[in-house]
């Protein structure tokens, strides 16, 4: 969570040349001290702590706090806003959904957030897909906007796994190969667009690359494979990780807390640059989150 939230507010005053670094200016974000997070980081929270407190994706509870919670400061996109307004109203999801996204959305909204599902249902991959797929459907309900929330959440899953799994008994490293990691993400897609730039994030050279091979926009299949491919270049150097990010261009408060997130999971809060940490807009609220969701976790297994 830790990852997520700081991956998000290093990443955002880079997002979308003058105009767009202007308007993270102009709302808080991107100068000053404190690094201020986006939407994306408060619909992760928001997510944990109902995943916290229901054991399972409540989709009914999760689009209540969620609009209940936007705070139009922290940059929505004006589809997600408009829907979350109508649900503010009274409507249902489903149908401020259709309403706002007669065909479902296919940005990357559902993907961003993501990451608390692939914690708390690392264990159940099963239990994981048809979570991420619900948590998804609330906002996002193309079948690539959906994809790019599955995709999220089981990256962060296989993290996590690496994480517990491959820690060598000398010295405490993590043993991590990006390569089977982009395979192993790869077999469990659904969508065509997701398979075939999870296989070309093999052959990406540079951050250039990245951007013209896999894409850097708000699109699901785009950003979060190249949130992944950076992930799997720079998993071992969180500060490497955000040049790579910023390098790419685009959409990069989005790419930078899904990978954020991703090299929390593998690494652990310590792994995080403190400098930078000491300074994240309400540190302990996102370690909080973080804490209650394991707790649930683990009163879920016994």
């Amino acid at each position: 969570m830790l990852g997520l939230a700081l991956g998000d507010a290093m990443g955002a005053p880079h997002e979308g040349g003058f105009v767009g670094r202007f308007a993270w200016w102009v709302l808080g974000i991107g100068h000053g001290d404190l690094l201020r997070w986006t939407d994306d980081t408060q619909m992760a929270v928001v997510l944990a702590e109902s995943l916290a407190e229901h054991g399972r994706v409540d989709a009914d509870d999760l689009a209540k706090r969620w609009a209940w919670q936007m705070d139009g400061r922290r940059g929505y996109g004006p589809g997600t806003r408009k829907l979350l307004l109508r649900v503010l109203q009274g409507e249902t999801w489903q149908a401020a959904s259709r309403s706002v996204f007669p065909e479902g959305s296919f940005g990357n909204g559902a993907a961003m957030r993501a990451a608390p599902i692939g914690l708390f249902f690392h264990h159940d991959p099963e239990a994981l897909r048809r979570a991420a797929e619900l948590a998804s459907s609330i906002t996002h309900a193309h079948p690539l906007g959906i994809e790019g929330g599955v995709l999220i959440a089981r990256a962060t899953a296989l993290a996590l796994k690496a994480a517990v799994n491959g820690t060598r008994p000398v010295g405490g490293s993590i043993a991590f190969d990006p390569d089977a990691f982009l395979v192993e993400l790869a077999h469990g897609c659904t969508q065509v667009e997701f398979c075939n730039r999870l296989a070309a994030a093999r052959q990406v050279q540079s951050p250039d690359d990245a951007a013209g091979r896999l894409g850097h926009g708000v699109l699901a299949h785009q950003s979060a494979v190249t949130a992944v491919l950076a992930f799997c270049r720079c998993s071992d150097d969180f500060m490497k990780l955000m040049e790579f990010v910023v390098a790419v261009g685009g959409d990069t408060d989005t790419i930078a807390a899904m990978a954020g997130g991703l090299f929390g999971a593998l690494r652990g809060p310590k792994s995080l640059p403190s400098e930078f940490l000491d300074r994240l807009e309400d540190r302990s609220k996102i370690e909080a989150s973080g804490r209650r969701l394991h707790h649930a976790w683990a009163a879920s297994q016994s």
